[in-house]
């Protein structure tokens, strides 16, 4: 087989071993359970109209990248910006995805080999607790559609202020919490309001410094140590 062959025939056994999985659940108070299985939260997350929304481009464009930057994509999932990243940076940068989900990683690495493009990432299993970064090391902590998931927010904030440069920053994406987010296939009390976002990061050590509006279900937040 060729090497793009053996690409796509690598993505239809890995879509074939996921549709077998059973479902997983993270923790937020009561338990919030993805879709019910892993094949079905992969279409959900990579579904076109998505990008109707979450505005991808938009978002990277705001985020003002360095090519030469190193960016940790936490609760990257299946690569949804993950790829975005990449395709940006390619190999002047360093792209960390970071996710408890090997399978999920997996499918993310199989499909930012299918860009055809030379790049640097790593795919990070990490811990509930730890996103495992390496320290002093990240310009750019990235975290969409994921802070909901996290328990122990603070201390785990605190733990990635180790990871960060000198002018590291945290971009935080989220849903709102007042009706704007629509239907999202679990209970809105999941969510964490933006306001929480805010206070529970202070506690980390981190102050905001931008909030950027456009996104019309979510908010978007940069927060900087709050020694900066």
């Amino acid at each position: 087989m060729t090497t793009g062959t053996n690409r796509l025939f690598t993505i239809f056994i890995l879509i074939g071993f996921l549709s077998a999985l059973p479902a997983c659940t993270h923790q937020h108070g009561q338990k919030h359970r993805v879709p019910s299985d892993l094949k079905q939260y992969i279409e959900i997350l990579e579904r076109p109209e998505r990008d109707k929304d979450q505005k991808p481009d938009e978002v990277i464009q705001t985020l003002n990248l360095d090519r030469h930057m190193t960016i940790a994509d936490i609760g990257a999932g299946s690569g949804y910006f993950t790829r975005k990243f990449v395709w940006v940076l390619q190999d002047r940068g360093m792209v960390y995805a970071v996710d408890v989900e090997p399978v999920l990683l997996k499918y993310n690495e199989e499909m930012a080999d299918h860009l055809h493009t030379p790049y640097n990432a790593k795919f990070v299993v990490a811990k509930e607790d730890d996103p495992l970064l390496p320290p002093n090391s990240v310009d750019l902590v990235f975290v969409c559609d994921t802070y909901h998931h996290l328990e122990q927010r603070a201390d785990y904030f605190t733990r990635v202020k180790a990871a960060l440069t000198k002018n590291g920053r945290v971009a935080i994406i989220d849903y709102w919490t007042d009706g704007r987010a629509g239907d999202l296939g679990f209970s809105p009390e999941h969510l964490v309001a933006r306001e929480t976002v805010i206070k529970e990061m202070s506690e980390a050590g981190y102050r905001l410094s931008k909030e950027h509006t456009f996104l019309p279900r979510q908010y978007f937040l940069e927060f900087v140590p709050a020694s900066k």
